[in-house]
């Protein structure tokens, strides 16, 4: 276990380097659950179609219900994301991974993918909840 802030990055010493995310996270203090976010502002209306810019936006939507709670980026150690086109991930992920730093600096909690067949908002490209844990 690596220690950050006061949280435990959680790494067995013989696997692999996770890449842009934790294995797992160990953290005390107050929890802060965020509803799945999707890529509309703060208006809940549609900037865009694209689907990067849609990503940044529903990080961004996430970062700003923790820092409601008085929390920040470095607070958050759990992101799902649900995506409805798994080619356009695969195929922007330079331009996704400088979104999410761009709004998550170099934070990398413990992060789920999951393709989906659609999201309940129509031109929802992407939906991602939060979890973040904000030290007492």
């Amino acid at each position: 276990m690596t220690a950050v802030s006061s949280f435990q990055v959680l790494h067995p010493p013989d696997w692999a380097r996770a890449r842009g995310f934790a294995n797992g996270i160990a953290a005390k203090g107050t929890l802060v659950f965020t509803a799945g976010m999707i890529g509309w502002n703060a208006q809940q209306q549609f900037e865009t179609d694209d689907f990067v810019l849609q990503t940044r936006q529903a990080l961004q939507n996430v970062l700003d219900v923790v820092r409601e709670a008085g929390g920040d980026a470095s607070h958050i150690v759990r992101l799902t994301w649900f995506i409805t086109d798994r080619e356009a991930y695969l195929s922007h992920q330079k331009e996704i991974g400088a979104a999410y730093r761009e709004v998550m600096g170099r934070n990398f909690p413990t992060m789920s993918v999951i393709a989906v067949s659609a999201l309940m908002e129509g031109r929802a490209k992407i939906e991602i909840e939060g979890t973040a844990v904000i030290p007492d």
